[in-house]
């Protein structure tokens, strides 16, 4: 095993491991729990256990992009090239999504409907949030105050940290106000105000409609669900920024206070009689729950922080670390052998300890080919480290 990364990053890692060690006891017990299970309040919890991967994949995929901006803003690469570089990473993300859902259509052909193929899931959702984020970017970068267009000028680095914090501060700002555009517009665009006039495989990426005639909750539309992405961005640009940058203690403790905030906020608003929608769903669109499960990101986020720092989280082998390096590897294989053509179990059959034993199955298999690629990369990395100063080392023929 290579040296354990640094704390700033193990705790993203880590947090993407229990996303997907949440999603995988939902998947498992979701596909193969029989009737009677599914009537206990351990189904119950599981599922509501459930609420949590989607939202922190995508937080997590926002708070990344502003760590990988940062570094690209302090190698001094353009606007242009930096939007560059993150849309086009989102738009390989987005385009790893149609392939999946080819690839399930495939494996399935013969009782998977067509329409299949349009369902928006996370990773869809996943790659336009980052696209979005991209063009967010670049239009913080290229209006500066005092500046002329970036698009050909690289951005100052190194010393020049107060020019970025001011970067840092603006692109913030715009990140909050875009999750809250999001959050505020979704109940009206599930629907009111429904784009009617988009064919489904357009609107299903607005309001998830795919082709039932209504928004489903169970699919992953821009509207609301690239919100936490957002709302990732605006907390990475904060702990990139300068005073996040000295004690790493108390930057992720203002997020915990935040988050505790948001939650009693929540709390509060939904209590107002006074509603501003003509429809209010609370489990699916509103804001309220929204600001709620925000604040239970944020806190979240900051007790990983503080387990990979000073409790057992980087101590020896992390399962969950481990993991989360390959979460998307896990969860395009895992769908096969839980709900595909593949399961491991009879669907719909199991006891509450039938089901947790191919849980475990699961689990382990999937650590086991998450140890496996990262081994094969590492692999590959050296050989090609050694080929490159094998060659700097032969010597030139004689002329």
């Amino acid at each position: 095993m290579s040296a354990a990364p640094s704390s700033r990053l193990a705790y993203i890692d880590w947090l993407r491991g229990l996303a997907c060690l949440l999603m995988f006891q939902t998947h498992c017990y979701d596909a193969w729990l029989g009737e009677p299970a599914r009537q206990s309040k351990f189904f119950m919890y599981s599922q509501l256990g459930g609420t949590f991967p989607a939202p922190l994949f995508l937080f997590l995929a926002g708070v990344s992009f502003a760590l990988v901006t940062d570094k690209l803003l302090q190698k001094g690469l353009s606007a242009n090239e930096i939007a560059k570089i993150t849309i086009r990473r989102g738009a390989e993300i987005f385009g790893l999504g149609l392939l999946f859902r080819i690839q399930e259509f495939a494996i399935s052909l013969g009782w998977a409907p067509w329409s299949d193929l349009g369902r928006v899931d996370i990773l869809n959702c996943i790659g336009v949030s980052m696209i979005l984020m991209g063009m967010t970017c670049w239009a913080v970068l290229t209006t500066r105050p005092g500046r002329s267009l970036l698009s050909d000028q690289s951005i100052p680095s190194g010393p020049a940290r107060t020019g970025m914090s001011e970067l840092h501060g603006r692109l913030c700002l715009y990140a909050v106000a875009v999750t809250a555009a999001i959050a505020l517009i979704t109940p009206l665009l599930w629907t009111t105000w429904r784009p009617h006039f988009l064919p489904w495989q357009l609107e299903t990426y607005i309001n998830g409609v795919h082709n039932l005639g209504t928004p489903q909750a169970w699919l992953f539309p821009i509207f609301p669900w690239s919100a936490f992405a957002f709302a990732g961005l605006a907390l990475g640009c904060i702990l990139r920024s300068n005073p996040a940058n000295t004690p790493g203690a108390r930057a992720f403790a203002i997020p915990a206070a935040a988050g505790i905030a948001l939650i009693y906020l929540s709390k509060f608003l939904d209590s107002v009689p006074l509603q501003l929608y003509p429809v209010y769903d609370y489990w699916h669109t509103s804001p309220n729950f929204f600001l709620i499960r925000v604040g239970m990101l944020l806190l979240l986020l900051s007790a990983a922080y503080v387990w990979c720092r000073w409790g057992l989280g980087q101590r020896g082998f992390s399962p969950l670390i481990q993991i989360g390096n390959t979460s998307l590897l896990v969860y395009w294989v895992h769908i096969e052998f839980v709900y595909g053509r593949f399961s491991i179990l009879p669907r719909k059959s199991q006891t509450i300890a039938g089901a947790s034993a191919g849980l475990l199955i699961i689990f382990l298999s999937m650590l086991a080919l998450s140890l496996l690629k990262t081994s094969l990369t590492r692999r590959m990395r050296d050989g090609l480290s050694l080929t490159r100063r094998a060659g700097a080392r032969t010597p030139a023929p004689p002329q």
